[in-house]
């Protein structure tokens, strides 16, 4: 956790009042003891009701100290734990938006979720705990073993014995349940990865008629966290009937002692009730420690989770010197391009190598897995090429600066993601200085602009999250409108025209040829009519350059690009 303590640093004053004032209060408790054996043996005893009354007000003088200092400790705590948790998930986020698509692949959405939400929340309750508690316990502990001696030394021999053990048996307990507590989070993750997937695909499940095996699979991940959380829960709740046992023990022996040393009249009543309340002190702080150390174990464990998500360095590096590289007439050169994933046995893409000018419209097309989202995606340098080179501008991507790279790159997913709020805010993604003019010129590119007239609140309809409350059709030609936006260099769409009619796919893309500014649009598409216009068609099998052409070329000389093509115009075939 040592690597989190930086975030706490803007509240280096809280964590230092919030004990303080803990202390403090701790310092008034220790006095009533003391004060309740004075009014026991000199006012009760003496029948002195007018000390009886001026000891009580110094009791509840006391109370009332040590209530402000209370709420003034809270209010610090709250303070820094919130301010702390704040900044750290500022910083996680952040560190989370640098990482490559391999680091995000790698780590998973469900557990990435987990640590922003679940484990931030833990590590913010075991900080405002520790602040309050963790110096406050002991030093009462401690404290009413020093306010003993001051009592009776010889009885306060049982507090000496008494302290050892209790401490051994917290931090045995807690060396048990520490490791334990991070079973269970990885556990929760895999639980939440189940939720996540059954939830995204719903319909999938009913429409195989799935809801029982996957209610049953769920059933076994959320028992198997039950009964990992009922184990360590099981160590945990050893802490109380232990420190029960040894602290009633202790006051066992206490009493036999006291008893003995009053009958003899080497002790008062007042001094045994006074040790008697030092003990249950110790109980009540023993049981708030107990429950103490539950709370920061699991918050260790989970900010140990953070930790190792901020450790993890992007695969990807900005340039020590970035390059420019201002507009040409070469726009995107692959040379003898090959890549392949982490931890995969094979290449994604091998040798490939073509060159698309300016304002060429470029065709991928090919079997399913057969590296066409890879090959778009490294245009943007959202993956990195193991071998060869990817120009854009006639500059290696590795050496620009990714900001203004990926500001010349538009690319429209193969899964259409619409945020919520409006229409409107979703265009101006593209370019937040957008006019209306720009927003409805990029809807009537994206044969979009119906869709948006025929809503009551035109540009202001408000659009749910994921876009649920649109078609899929009608999300796919907003998020392509959303990248005409920005106006880009290099306009790539992943597929994402799957959704629409071919009447509507071909006047898209014949007003993609018709836009100004001379874009270089890439479409990725399984419809042979969708790119046989195309100036350039890349024809991807298994991730190899089967053939490069045009559409009349390819159909003459590229056997997989006749497959394709004929299988989805089996009349042209004969």
């Amino acid at each position: 956790m040592r690597s989190l303590f930086p975030f706490l640093k803007p509240y280096r004053k809280e964590c230092v009042l919030s004990p303080l004032f803990k202390l403090f209060e701790a310092v008034l408790e220790l006095f009533v003891p003391l004060i309740m054996a004075a009014i026991i043996d000199n006012g009760i005893q003496a029948r002195d009701t007018g000390y009886v009354l001026k000891m009580g007000l110094v009791l509840v003088g006391l109370g009332l100290l040590g209530f402000l200092s209370s709420i003034t400790a809270q209010y610090f705590a709250a303070k820094a734990a919130v301010g702390f948790a704040a900044r750290l998930k500022a910083a996680l986020f952040a560190h989370i938006q640098r990482f490559s698509y391999t680091e995000l692949d790698t780590l998973g959405t469900p557990t990435l979720i987990n640590r922003m939400t679940t484990d931030m929340n833990q590590v913010q309750t075991g900080v405002n705990m520790t602040l309050r508690l963790l110096l406050r316990s002991p030093f009462v502990v401690v404290g009413a073993m020093v306010m003993a001696f001051t009592v009776d030394s010889r009885a306060a021999l049982i507090f000496v014995a008494l302290i050892p053990l209790l401490a051994l048996v917290v931090a045995g307990l807690m060396r048990l349940t520490l490791p334990r507590h991070r079973q269970v989070q990885g556990q929760l993750d895999r639980v939440l990865l189940h939720t996540r997937e059954n939830l995204t695909g719903v319909r999938v499940l009913r429409a195989f008629g799935k809801q029982d095996d996957e209610t049953a699979a769920y059933e076994a991940d959320t028992q198997r966290l039950c009964d990992m959380q009922q184990r360590v829960g099981r160590l945990s709740a050893l802490m109380n009937p232990l420190t029960y046992v040894l602290v009633n023990g202790a006051l066992a022996a206490l009493l036999w002692s006291g008893a003995m040393q009053v009958q003899s009249g080497a002790l008062t009543q007042g001094a045994v009730v006074a040790l008697v309340n030092y003990l249950s002190q110790i109980l009540v702080e023993l049981i708030k420690f107990a429950n103490l150390i539950v709370t920061i174990t699991k918050a260790i464990a989970c900010a140990g989770r953070i930790e190792t998500v901020l450790a993890i360095q992007p695969s990807m590096a900005q340039p020590a010197q970035p390059m420019d590289a201002p507009a040409a007439a070469e726009c995107v050169r692959f040379e003898d391009v090959s890549t392949r994933y982490q931890n995969a046995g094979d290449d994604s893409l091998s040798h490939i190598s073509f060159t698309a000018l300016r304002g060429q419209t470029i065709g991928v097309i090919g079997g399913t897995g057969s590296g066409k989202t890879t090959l778009v995606n490294l245009i943007p340098r959202f993956y990195d090429a193991t071998q060869g080179r990817v120009l854009v501008n006639g500059v290696d991507v590795k050496q620009q600066d990714m900001d203004a790279l990926r500001r010349k790159i538009s690319i429209v997913p193969q899964k259409a993601v619409l945020f919520e709020g409006t229409i409107r805010e979703n265009l101006l993604w593209g370019d937040l200085s957008a006019t209306d003019e720009q927003l409805w010129r990029a809807l009537e590119t994206a044969q979009a602009a119906e869709v948006v007239r025929g809503k009551a609140g035109g540009l202001d309809e408000p659009v749910e999250q994921g876009g649920r409350n649109l078609s899929g059709g009608q999300r796919q030609r907003l998020t392509i409108a959303r990248a005409l936006v920005k106006q880009p260099e290099i306009l790539i769409l992943d597929d994402s025209a799957s959704a629409l009619d071919y009447a509507t796919d071909a006047a898209l893309r014949t007003s993609l040829r018709q836009m100004e500014g001379g874009a270089t649009v890439f479409i990725v598409s399984q419809r042979a009519s969708s790119i046989r216009h195309a100036d350039l068609i890349l024809v991807l099998d298994d991730g190899e350059l089967a053939g490069s052409g045009t559409h009349e070329q390819l159909l003459k000389d590229c056997p997989v690009y006749q497959e394709i093509y004929y299988s989805q115009y089996p009349k042209e075939a004969v």
